[in-house]
């Protein structure tokens, strides 16, 4: 089973304050693995400018540096992911994720979007989420996880507050119908 380019949905009562609500974007979905950014929690205080200042980048313009900054998830919290279409390619390293997306971690992306040369959608996060081999594949089998189609509409359109419950919708699920308690028959 591969997910990757497919997005998480967190199931009431997952059990980790941190991804309550959360929709996660899976970047990569291996044996060994699986890495994803979560797209609709923004990082408490944090915009692109106060990026931008710290590794001393000039934006061309105040416009170019107000991008929110999210909580890609609570690996690496220190480390910079910019999550975005596809047409923009990193002259350093891109990886496609999927038709609609790609991940670049590298500091020329934001050196881009910067100088008003970035991607058409982008998102940029500190941290992503991280399963060692086998255990997202059990956390979905204990109910922690939906998976859904991802969309460049439920990923970038959207707000953050009504991404999560969108992409339940997307799915045919009212989320007031849903339970914090798994059962297995």
């Amino acid at each position: 089973m591969d997910l990757t380019g497919e997005l998480l949905i967190a199931m009431p009562g997952i059990g980790d304050p941190r991804f309550e609500h959360s929709l996660i974007l899976l970047c990569s979905h291996e044996d060994d693995g699986a890495m994803g950014l979560i797209v609709n929690k923004p990082a408490a205080g944090v915009d692109l400018s106060n990026l931008l200042e710290q590794l001393d980048i000039t934006p061309r313009s105040a416009e170019e540096a107000a991008l929110p900054v999210r909580f890609g998830g609570p690996v690496e919290t220190q480390r910079g992911f910019v999550l975005h279409s596809p047409e923009y390619k990193s002259n350093v390293s891109s990886l496609r994720v999927a038709d609609a997306f790609s991940m670049t971690a590298t500091v020329d992306v934001l050196e881009d979007i910067a100088m008003g040369r970035g991607p058409e959608q982008v998102m940029v996060m500190l941290g992503y989420a991280g399963w060692g081999p086998g255990q997202l594949e059990t956390e979905i089998a204990n109910n922690g996880w939906l998976t859904a189609p991802a969309t460049p509409e439920l990923v970038f359109g959207l707000d953050d507050l009504t991404k999560w419950e969108a992409a339940l919708r997307s799915l045919g699920v009212d989320p007031l119908t849903l339970s914090t308690s798994a059962g297995h028959a």
